[in-house]
């Protein structure tokens, strides 16, 4: 066991306890929370293989917080979004440092045995699997080390508690190892690009400790590196074949403007190369990994040696960008972006509180009131697949899009809706997940949401070799693909709203973070001037197929009274209206309905029983039930009152269904209240009143 001091607790590592037959196995503990992390290795790598085949998994378990799962079964089920994404956040720092052309098969599993309400353990997971990893004998370039940084007051704040947490206005995740910063995650109150930087910076040199601890514990605890693992290399002839053949036909597909062109014409490239090529010693898949690793060269080169992009254009360049509103009929809000040939449609939704999404994690309930989906389909990259549900990437994607308009959302105080945005992707080449969140914010608009400001995105790549850097705005896809960073940045005018950062080398240090930063908001200013250009502020008006919400503020002491017996009232205003009524605790009270009628209608009923019965009042009210002493009447849902006799009419009144029938709809006059609260009511001095 090993311990530092790491922000307000020590960070405790432990080996040799639990989990003993995997190649590597750890408990962290920070606080009260302890994560178990373990990492395996395949003995022997699958037939064929040509990727590395990393997986991770991280699972939260009730026991942990002392609680039992709800169902039926009582049991964990599939993966909560949270803990996809916090697997992700496990596997993006840890996967570029693994060695070049491993084959063998790897599994991380982190399991959270207890949580104390205040620390989250997604970082001591990202710390455990690489600490795991490192005593193991799986190869390994490690260690790294992760931490949370937030900011209160101006100040920074080291693995910030949940409670920090809801009065900061930056959520940061660093991964980082010593040669710079592995991973970033942030999500942010529109900060400035210097404070996000220093925020880097203050979890940078805290990670130090952390890395040193690692290296210390390997030393004591660490396996030598196993002598059987197996890495996929390229073979040299073949290498040099690919290259002279393939060389020149490549710089002239590179030639061409038209993406598609392109892609058809690699495609036959690679064709054949293999009619050519293939032979018992080399297969197809020989053929296709040395063909792109002579792409990663050409593209590269021209990059670096003559500053020259693919699709010509200059290294801080936007691809050609349209901005659409209101493009569907019947939907609340839409909007169409499109940049280059990566097209995003995206569509909001209105609801109302019912629609809220529960959100059980082990710190607590929670209920999310704004909510943003992302779809990626087969065909926004001509592709064929089976549709399914989301994966892991989707999920990624949709959450760092909805962290990115998070900060400009107005309060339920403000906007007392449920909202949703769904972001379609129809074409895809390069950075689906910032076009969505352009998309979004013009959705958002569209549908009259009070956003404080729009926001924009824009992803950066990076070309490293040795020295020489080169960062790339707004990265096409084959940018991606061979490139050594995908680097998103979202926010609005005034600052940086959500980052998300992944590398494919082992690190890269703070002045060139800084310099993407800088880069990534003249890219975003220029976007947002697109998105302007098409809506500059939301709508004033929601859409007709809207719900409208209305607020009526009520005595919270009458909210009893106006949810009645076993809800009996407040189930017979929404029966009678079809308007939907939630009942806050300070006495708010929602109304909605897409008809204004009904809601007003609804609004008037609540308003008669919350208020109290004013003697000389005149109400409209339904006659409920005739005795021969007189007629009962609901002057209000759950608020009767009696009409004597005597007070039907000025004429004497034999029979009182002379005069009202039941069902009947009646003008009354309360006359007084009784000790015992009972109401008594004139039809009478109405028509009094009247004449």
């Amino acid at each position: 066991m090993m311990k530092s001091t790491f922000g307000n607790n020590d960070l405790i590592l432990e080996t040799g306890k639990m989990a003993k037959q995997a190649n590597g196995s750890v408990t962290v503990q920070y606080g009260g929370t302890v994560v178990l992390v373990t990492a395996c290795m395949s003995k022997e790598t699958r037939e064929g293989q040509d990727f590395f085949p990393l997986t991770v998994e991280y699972q939260e378990k009730t026991y942990a917080a002392g609680r039992i799962p709800g169902g039926f079964f009582k049991r964990e089920g599939r993966p909560s979004e949270s803990e996809i994404l916090t697997a992700r956040l496990i596997d993006r720092p840890i996967r570029p440092l693994f060695p070049k052309g491993f084959l063998n098969e790897i599994q991380v599993i982190a399991i959270v045995l207890s949580s104390d309400g205040e620390n989250d353990p997604d970082i001591l997971a990202v710390t455990g699997a690489s600490a795991a990893l490192s005593i193991s004998d799986i190869p390994f370039n490690g260690p790294l080390g992760s931490c949370r940084v937030g900011r209160v007051n101006n100040e920074f704040i080291l693995n910030p508690t949940y409670a920090e947490l809801d009065n900061s206005d930056l959520d940061l995740v660093v991964a980082a190892n010593n040669k710079g910063v592995m991973m970033l995650e942030a999500k942010a109150k529109e900060v400035s690009e210097d404070v996000f930087q220093e925020a880097v910076k203050f979890g940078y040199e805290k990670l130090k400790a952390i890395i040193q601890l690692q290296e210390d514990f390997r030393n004591q605890f660490g396996k030598a590196k196993a002598d059987y693992v197996q890495y996929k290399k390229i073979d040299p002839k073949l290498q040099k074949k690919i290259e002279d053949e393939g060389t020149e036909r490549l710089k002239q597909i590179y030639k061409l403007t038209n993406h598609d062109e392109r892609v058809e014409q690699i495609h036959l490239l690679t064709k054949e190369l293999e009619d050519s090529l293939v032979c018992e010693e080399c297969s197809a898949s020989d053929i296709k990994m040395a063909l792109a690793e002579v792409e990663k060269k050409q593209i590269r080169e021209k990059i670096l040696k003559e500053n020259a992009r693919i699709d010509g254009r200059g290294f801080k360049e936007i691809r050609p960008i349209s901005c659409e509103v209101s493009v569907l009929p019947r939907t609340h809000g839409s909007g169409l972006f499109t940049r280059g040939q990566t097209q995003s449609l995206a569509i909001t939704t209105l609801g109302t509180g019912e629609d809220e999404q529960l959100i059980e994690a082990l710190e607590g309930k929670k209920y999310k009131s704004f909510m943003l989906h992302y779809s990626f389909p087969p065909f926004s990259v001509g592709e064929t697949a089976p549709m399914r549900g989301p994966g892991r990437r989707e999920i990624g994607h949709g959450v760092l899009a909805e962290r990115s308009l998070l900060a400009v959302m107005p309060s339920k105080d403000k906007f007392p809706y449920t909202v949703r945005v769904v972001s379609e992707i129809l074409e895809s080449n390069g950075s689906s997940s910032m076009a969505t969140v352009c998309a979004a914010t013009l959705a958002l608009m569209d549908a009259g949401v009070p956003i404080e400001d729009p926001v924009g995105g824009v992803a950066l790549g990076l070309i490293k070799e040795g020295d020489k850097a080169v960062i790339l705005s707004d990265i096409a896809g084959m940018e991606d693909h061979f490139g050594d960073m995908d680097f998103k940045v979202a926010g609005t005018r005034n600052g940086v709203t959500a980052v998300q950062l992944d590398l494919k080398i082992d690190g890269i240090d703070l002045d060139l973070l800084k310099a993407c930063l800088f880069q990534s908001r003249e890219g975003r200013l220029f976007v947002l001037d697109k998105i302007n250009a098409a809506l500059v502020h939301p709508r004033e008006q929601l859409s007709p197929y809207a719900p409208r919400i209305d607020i009526v503020k009520v005595n919270p002491e009458k909210i009893g009274e106006l949810i009645g017996p076993g809800g009996k009232t407040i189930k017979k205003i929404i029966a009678q209206t079809g308007a939907a009524i939630d009942i806050q605790d300070d006495g708010s009270v929602l109304v909605s309905s897409v008809d204004h009628l009904k809601s007003e209608e609804a609004i008037k009923m609540i308003r008669a029983i919350a208020e109290d019965v004013e003697v000389g009042r005149i109400y409209v009210c339904k006659v409920k039930r005739i005795t021969n002493f007189g007629a009962f009447c609901e002057i209000a849902p759950g608020k009767d009152g009696l009409v004597h006799v005597s007070e039907l009419a000025e004429r004497f009144v034999k029979n009182v269904e002379e005069v009202v029938k039941v069902g009947d709809e009646i003008k009354v006059k309360v006359i007084g209240i009784d000790e015992l609260g009972r109401i008594n009511l004139s039809k009478k001095q109405v028509n009094e009143a009247v004449t």
